[in-house]
């Protein structure tokens, strides 16, 4: 049996989103001003800048990423991959990545950070289509 490459990029997707609370732990560890959270949790406002935007790419991350998921496994289940839904997978994979660093970095100001969030929308909306034509 083939391993589609769609199911290779969500695995890497939901690694991805698996380790993104790393940054955020390491701006917690790395501020000398911030108490052990175990005890008491991070107040995100008073963080670095780059804490708490590393906390909302991996938000971000979550609220695109799960449904992709969803999206692409109902794609699996009926059998509906098509070079479409190869290339939306690859390309929602590095809007992610792109997203997620641009995001920590501060890079991805405006326009940027919405134009990519959008694409990231776009190729949630082609798997879902995807899944309405697929054929059984």
């Amino acid at each position: 049996m083939e391993f589609p490459t769609e199911l290779g990029i969500l695995t890497c997707l939901m690694i991805f989103a698996a380790s993104m609370w790393i940054p955020y732990v390491i701006g917690i560890s790395s501020d000398p001003a911030e108490e052990d959270a175990f005890d008491t949790p991070a107040t995100i406002s008073r963080l670095r800048p780059w804490v708490q935007r590393a906390h909302r790419a991996h938000l971000n991350l979550l609220e695109q990423g799960i449904p992709f998921a969803i999206l692409v496994l109902l794609v699996d289940r009926m059998d509906g991959f098509t070079a479409l839904t190869y290339w939306t997978a690859i390309a929602f994979f590095w809007i992610r990545v792109a997203h997620a660093a641009g995001m920590i970095s501060g890079m991805a100001r405006m326009p940027l950070r919405p134009i990519l969030f959008t694409a990231g929308w776009i190729c949630c909306l082609i798997m879902a289509y995807a899944v309405f034509t697929a054929q059984m």
